[in-house]
């Protein structure tokens, strides 16, 4: 067998490694043959060297075949119909408000599609879907996978956490990562997301990836990167892939916090509340999967189906029935706030002056939330699901000095009144209209 040290020296002297080197230092991932300094150091070559694409497609597929791989080949509903359409998923790369997972699932559930969610917890500033599922009382966001495989076939859809079963080299890989400064790494962000991903057996996946001040990718030339890291690994691994590039320089819809989010995707689901800017995102990515997945032959059939799915309620259904069947209320759609907690204190954002909102410094925002309670600092955090900000006004708007351009939830009013502050802080105006910012930068 070949020793960790020489595999290691290899990438540190910028040579590429084989599959069979990949899979040495993955199946050392799992047996601890690899100890921590070694992964430490595997990691810094990779950082440093990079991997090619040949090489992030091995490490992909060997973290990904590290732990169960799902097939949907023999599942059956509880009536006994096996899946009669595509198996599909979208990831994003996280942002501060971002409740598009919950929409984009019930909407393709209800096209004919076939979505098995793993969803991930709060990043730094960004939230988790996990967590905000959480705010739902009595919710399960880990069942038995045997459960979530029913779910999906009986209702076309099923959002849950990531599992200790799926792709579990990746779990000890990023952890390492997370403590040696080598997170911000193309072909290892792209290894890891499609590890989890691709473990879900799918057929078509979709990826959104954010880009601006409130994104993990700052930059768009850095976004254009990831995207085609992903887009390439993953059409390579056999999955069709497509990846969809838009804006995180501020919050997407009009709350950012967890039952906050859940509450603002009812008013979605069931028509009484439509941010555009939210709208504009599900839509795009809607109709990516639909095309992808010959759900829909072309755009407009596309729109029309997914029009058809939230004008008939049968996408807020599906959503409804999902939360039900996995430990939730029955009533979610009525009276969500009977299994949600609302926060104590609730104090209104007021504009400093007259002015049109001109930039938002998003991920500021995002970490208000944290400070307030709603993300983890520490691994062992309890979350407070109540927290967070709604009645949030976009970039653009005009208002006047005393005007509302949020509200801050919070569990006391020091910290009410404190998050009110940062949130102004983190808004600029202008004397002028500010031009309406892109939403959607390329695919």
């Amino acid at each position: 067998m070949m020793l960790p040290q020489k595999i290691i020296a290899k990438k540190c002297d910028g040579k590429t490694l084989s599959e069979i080197e990949i899979g040495l230092f993955v199946d050392g991932l799992m047996s601890k043959d690899f100890n921590d300094a070694q992964v430490g150091a595997m990691a810094m070559a990779m950082f440093l060297q990079g991997l090619n694409n040949q090489e992030t497609v091995y490490l992909t597929n060997a973290m990904m075949k590290s732990g169960e791989v799902l097939s949907w080949g023999n599942v059956t509903s509880t009536d006994g119909h096996s899946l009669n359409g595509p198996i599909l998923d979208k990831h994003s790369t996280g942002g501060v408000g971002d409740k598009v997972s919950f929409m984009l699932a019930a909407i393709v559930a209800a096209c004919g599609g076939y979505v098995p969610m793993i969803s991930g917890r709060g990043l730094g500033h960004t939230g988790g879907t996990a967590d905000k599922l959480e705010s739902i009382a009595g919710f399960n966001v880990q069942p038995k996978l045997a459960q979530f495989k029913r779910i999906v076939a009986d209702l076309g859809m099923a959002i849950i956490s990531q599992t200790p079963e799926l792709a579990p080299a990746d779990r000890r890989l990023y952890a390492i990562r997370d403590i040696t400064a080598t997170v911000a790494s193309i072909p290892l962000i792209t290894a890891s997301i499609l590890s989890k991903k691709l473990a879900a057996g799918l057929d078509v996946l979709v990826m959104d990836i954010k880009v601006g001040n409130g994104a993990l990718m700052t930059d768009l030339n850095q976004a254009k990167a990831l995207a085609k890291s992903i887009t390439t690994v993953a059409n390579d691994a056999g999955v069709n892939t497509q990846a969809i590039i838009t804006d995180m320089n501020q919050v997407l819809g009009n709350t950012a916090g967890n039952a906050l989010e859940i509450d603002e995707t009812i008013n979605y689901l069931t028509g009484k509340l439509c941010d555009p800017r939210l709208h504009e995102v599900v839509v795009n990515l809607a109709k990516a999967m639909l095309i992808n997945s010959k759900l829909a032959p072309d755009e407009e059939s596309a729109y029309l189906k997914i029009d058809q799915a939230l004008a008939s309620g049968k996408a807020a259904e599906i959503f409804a029935k999902m939360i039900s069947a996995l430990g939730g209320p029955n009533d979610l759609l009525e009276n969500p706030w009977h299994s949600m907690n609302k926060a104590k204190y609730i104090v209104d954002v007021l504009a400093p002056s007259h002015g049109y909102i001109s930039t938002m410094q998003t991920r500021d925002i995002g970490l208000s939330v944290v400070g307030l309670g709603g993300g983890r600092t520490s691994n062992e955090q309890i979350i407070d699901h109540s927290v967070g900000f709604d009645c949030i006004l976009p970039i653009g708007t005009s208002v006047k000095k005393g005007d509302v351009l949020a509200r801050a939830h919070a569990s006391s009013k020091m910290n009410a009144e404190l998050a009110s502050k940062q949130y102004v802080k983190a808004l600029r105006f202008s004397d002028v209209p500010v031009a309406e910012s892109k939403i959607i930068y390329g695919i």
